[in-house]
């Protein structure tokens, strides 16, 4: 055992280099692992792991079955860098459980247990086996009885010769617990020799038993027979946290029964589960709490059924939810651990130190996880470990404790070296040197030693306390602590400064949204200090760089923090605090901010009566955002309206102390809702949420049809017509129109019922309806309250009749080679009924079908017409017929024109012009046309000057013409040849520009382009041609 002395030294050593943690106990980097070690390893030598780090270097050896092995006694052991090497290993000899032992001068620790255990696999002992007789038909049973072993066992069985195995079905079952094997139902492919094999998982050795031969008996097939359960799993199945659950069921019958598995508490089997060889093996994975339970194997043929039952139940091996650390305590301290872990069962706890039982006595206290030793001596220093153990397994948690024995030290904790207060504040200068034991405390200012009295105290802690400050209390301050280890000393200074006062303090103000505001805050203060301005806004600091849309930090000076607050909202109302700190003080001053705006919406607006056209409303107020509400608006909205309308309530006017009105000029059948807006004398708020949609009662019809007219149709009709009433001013479901007529001046009417909203129209029908009559006609509507009004009387005429005679005397010659004229005479009046109202004309080619004629109408008495845009030198059939708006009348017979032949297609050519005495002078070659073109009869010359757009055209059948025009103005001219046929190509523009001399001359261009020309106020033309304006 260590003397105290030298626990003393070594303790003070590591408090002074712990900050370098070179010094301390065993700590394990690797603990040693369970080992199962095939005997029949050609290794020959077992490794058991061990690795530990402290400082000094901590020694290593072994326990076996908690006895020390020295290493020295069997020189099959040794220790290479802490692993322990076991050579020739014996079963008998080292099988057991392993735990690595180190230790340094600052204690010891044990490691965890490992067991060593050996694997084998024997022989098997019997050469031959007895020959099985069954009936067909039957349930059978091999045993395999495996030779000893140790380590993990898999089964399987081979029919007649390797390689061929049993085959695992719903019928045959090898049970991988006792290594038998089961046929359900033997039948006669069964009959063989059966040979186990049985395979050791950890040496990977195999062996066969002897055969064993089945063979059919001749006295008979089995009969049919309930399931019997051969294999099934134990009553009670412990199963550990996390593990795969195995659970073997197989039964004999016939027919062969079908395995099924359930859960007698009605739960679900886990939908993780796995059923394996046609459901004989349930596989649990990763078995957690809830999956443990009662489980039922149903094994069922048309014969019966039969169940086992056995509970899975749920363990843990303990697992650490808090281990303990190290720790370090002063003499006559006290220190408290505690460890917890979970587990099922509920683990135990015990403590060990340097690798020794701990026991409770005197200082020692145990309860549970948790270690307390009070009055800590030299002695208590050491290796600890905590223990946690329950029947599934064992864990270790390991720590050190330091006790630490030293003289008083500032050099990590002096004093703080300039301290700074205010007049009459409060000042604490701490003192707190790392000392142990705890060193006893006296103070200094400057040479003088420091008495206690009102205003100065030395706490328990060392601290220097003084209240009530002034500024004969500066100076330099020291502390002295001492104990049995030494005295110790570290000094500071205190300053004194003026303490800072608020000089003008932000008030409270009253404003309106939209305005802006300065709240001031300004003070006086020690100038050697720095100061700082802060404000905040019902309870949080404003930030100036995310709010400054609205707030700014103004003043300018040091001793100046104004809050500036723009454009003013209603959420600004509230309470502002300036906050001034400095080094020394810190102080705040506060102000309300009242916010006036427009009303917030009104609540609950409800409906509480409601007829056709009014509706009795109720509200509560909302905010008067510190403004008195002067008024309420309704509003209203129907699925008609375009958005929110105001609407006239009783009273007109509704001042803000009211929360009713009644809607008035309602429509009746119509949905409704409405809403409510306040104003007061700074705006109008926003309106409340809309009401409930409710629907006015039903009234008569009010409004009538519009527009009412009619006429057209066919023969024997009569048409009205009107425009639809809108649905909401229809008043009432069930609306519709009721239809009246009479002949022009007779009394009686007659009316029908139009029972469709949407109608617009409405025929009558009767062969005696003579043609084209007056008659008197109105409107009505009704609904599901009754009938409305009619609208005004007004005069429809009846459906007109067709003319019955063709027009006479058709009449059709050619214009031109697009152009056609006809003419015709009316019917003769005596000779044909039905008003006429105008002509068609029809118009087709004589390789076109009539159907596809082209039409001309005229209006009125007019009996002629011309047809264009046709085809030149074409035969063309015409046929005329009256009509009206009955229809068309029977047509005239065709008459035949051809149009003449197109005209020249060839523009004049070769222009030339010459200018001499305000005269032009064109020439041009002759036009000749082509064999199916008309005869050129002469040429027309179009001229216009500049920014003139009418054009003047002369006609000549020479090839020259001479214009008496003046000389300044630009001209545009064309020139084009024309015949019967019509007007033929023109040619280029020409652009005579404004002449400046007597003399010019210039020829037109085909590629020419026309140039803008000026305005001429008089043309004169001299020329032999004739002259058409």
């Amino acid at each position: 055992m260590r003397l105290l002395w030298e626990l003393l030294v070594l303790q003070s050593f590591m408090v002074c280099l712990a900050d370098d943690n070179t010094l301390h106990g065993p700590v394990f980097l690797q603990e040693p692992n369970s080992v199962i070690f095939p005997l029949d390893s050609e290794e020959k030598k077992v490794k058991l792991s061990c690795e530990v780090k402290g400082n000094p270097r901590p020694t290593i050896g072994w326990k076996l079955n908690g006895t020390s092995i020295d290493i020295g006694m069997d020189y099959r052991y040794s220790v290479v860098e802490g692993n322990l090497l076991i050579n020739n290993p014996n079963k008998t000899q080292d099988t057991g459980t392993y735990q690595c032992v180190a230790t340094n001068p600052f204690g010891t620790i044990v490691s965890r247990e490992a067991k060593l255990q050996f694997a084998y696999l024997e022989n098997f002992k019997t050469r031959t086996r007895s020959t099985v007789s069954v009936r067909q038909g039957q349930g059978m049973v091999l045993l395999c009885g495996p030779p000893p072993h140790s380590g993990e066992l898999t089964y399987a069985w081979i029919f007649n010769e390797y390689p061929t195995f049993v085959h695992q079905d719903n019928r045959r079952f090898v049970s991988q617990e006792t290594g038998n094997l089961y046929i359900a139902k033997v039948e006669a492919s069964d009959v063989g020799n059966y040979t186990c094999v049985v395979t050791n998982t950890v040496t990977n050795s195999r062996v066969l038993g002897p055969p064993t031969p089945l063979i059919l008996r001749n006295d008979g097939v089995m009969g049919e027979y309930e399931p019997k359960i051969e294999v099934q799993f134990p009553e009670t199945v412990p199963s550990a946290k996390g593990t795969t659950v195995k659970l073997e069921c197989f039964a004999l019958g016939n027919p062969v029964p079908t395995i099924s598995w359930r859960r007698a508490d009605g739960k679900q089997i886990p939908r993780k589960a796995r059923r394996h060889r046609s459901s004989g093996l349930l596989e649990i994975p990763n078995f957690q709490q809830e999956d443990a339970g009662l489980y039922e194997c149903v094994a069922e043929n048309v014969r019966g059924k039969n169940v086992a039952r056995g509970q899975l139940t749920f363990y843990a091996q303990p697992n650490w939810i808090q281990k303990i650390s190290d720790g370090h305590a002063a003499i006559e301290e006290s220190v408290v651990w505690e460890c917890r872990a979970s587990g099922r069962p509920k683990p135990s706890y015990r403590w060990l130190k340097d690798g020794e039982p701990l026991l409770p006595q005197g200082r020692v206290q145990l309860e549970q996880g948790s270690l307390t030793i009070t009055n800590i001596s030299l002695s208590d220093a050491g290796m600890y470990q905590c223990v946690a153990e329950n029947r599934h397994g064992i864990i270790f948690a390991s720590a050190e404790l330091s006790v630490i024995a030293v003289g008083p030290d500032f050099s990590k904790t002096l004093l703080k070296k300039l301290t700074l207060v205010k007049v009459g504040g409060e000042v604490i200068i701490e003192c707190k040197p790392k000392a142990s034991p705890r060193p006893t405390y006296s103070w200094k200012k400057g040479k003088d030693i420091l008495k206690e009295n009102e205003r100065i105290t030395v706490l328990d802690d060392g601290s220097l306390r003084i209240v009530n400050v002034t500024k004969s209390d500066a100076g330099s301050y020291t502390c002295v602590a001492t104990n049995h280890f030494g005295t110790a000393s570290s000094t500071g200074s205190l300053v004194v400064k003026d303490p800072t006062r608020v000089m003008v303090s932000p008030f409270s103000m009253d404003v309106t949204v939209g305005e802006s505001i300065v709240l001031p805050c300004q003070v006086s203060h020690d100038h050697s200090l720095d100061i700082m301005f802060t404000w905040s806004f019902n309870g949080h600091l404003i930030d100036f760089e995310k709010d400054g849309d609205h707030f700014e930090r103004v003043g300018g000076q040091d001793s100046a923090g104004d809050l500036m607050i723009r454009s003013i909202q209603l959420k600004h109302a509230g309470k502002y605090v300036c906050m001034v700190q400095t080094s020394v003080d810190k102080l705040s001053a506060a102000a309300d901010l009242i916010v006036r705006g427009p009303p917030g919406p009104p609540e609950a607006v409800t409906i509480d009566e409601i007829t056709d056209t009014t509706a009795q409303l109720s509200w509560r107020p909302g905010e008067d955002n510190h403004s008195p509400i002067t008024m309420y608006v309704v509003q209203a909205r129907t699925p008609f309206s375009v958005g929110w309308q105001a609407v006239s309530t009783v009273p007109e006017i509704i001042d803000g102390r009211t929360f009713t009105a009644t809607v008035v000029g309602l429509n009746p059948w119509v949905e409704y809702e409405f809403r409510v807006v306040a104003a007061n004398l700074i705006g109008i708020g926003e309106p409340s949420r809309p009401s409930e949609k409710r629907r006015t009662e039903e009234a008569l019809p009010e409004v009538t049809p519009a527009n009412v007219s009619g006429g057209g149709g066919s023969k024997s009709e009569l048409v009205i017509t009107w425009e639809t009433v809108p649905e909401e001013l229809q008043n009432g479901g069930g609306f519709g129109y009721v239809v009246a007529f009479r002949p022009f001046g007779t009394v009686s009417w007659m009316q029908t019922v139009v029972a469709s909203p949407d109608a617009a129209r409405y025929v009558f029908r009767n062969e005696t309806l003579p043609p084209f009559s007056p008659y008197e006609v109105k409107v009505g509507v009704y609904n599901n309250k009754g009938e409305g009004s009619f609208s005004p009387v007004t005069v429809v005429y009846s459906a007109e009749e067709e003319p019955t005679r063709a027009p006479t005397t058709v009449l059709a010659r050619s214009l031109s080679a697009s152009d056609v004229e006809v003419s015709w005479a009316p019917p003769w009046e005596n000779q044909h009924k039905g008003r006429i109202q105008g002509y068609e004309v029809r118009c087709w080619r004589h390789d076109e079908k009539e159907e596809n004629a082209k039409r001309i109408r005229t209006v009125g008495n007019q009996t002629s017409t011309k047809v264009s845009n046709l085809r030149g030198n074409a035969l063309y059939h015409l046929a005329v017929r009256a009509y009206n708006t009955a229809g068309t009348g029977p047509s005239s017979a065709a008459v035949n024109v051809t149009t003449k032949k197109p005209p020249p297609s060839q523009p004049p050519g070769n222009i030339i012009w010459n200018s001499s005495d305000s005269k032009i002078i064109l020439n041009w070659d002759q036009v000749k046309a082509l064999d199916n073109e008309s005869e050129v009869r002469g040429y027309k010359v179009l001229y216009r000057w500049n920014r003139q757009s009418s054009t003047s055209v002369i006609e000549t059948n020479k090839t020259s013409v001479e214009l008496s025009l003046p000389f300044d103005e630009d001209y545009i001219i064309e020139i084009k040849p024309f015949s019967d046929g019509g007007d033929g190509s023109s040619s280029e523009q020409i652009r005579i520009p404004k002449i400046s001399n007597a003399y010019a001359r210039g020829s037109g261009s085909s590629t020419s382009n026309a140039c803008t020309l000026s305005a001429i106020s008089t043309i004169m033309i001299s020329l032999t041609a004739r002259s058409s304006l």
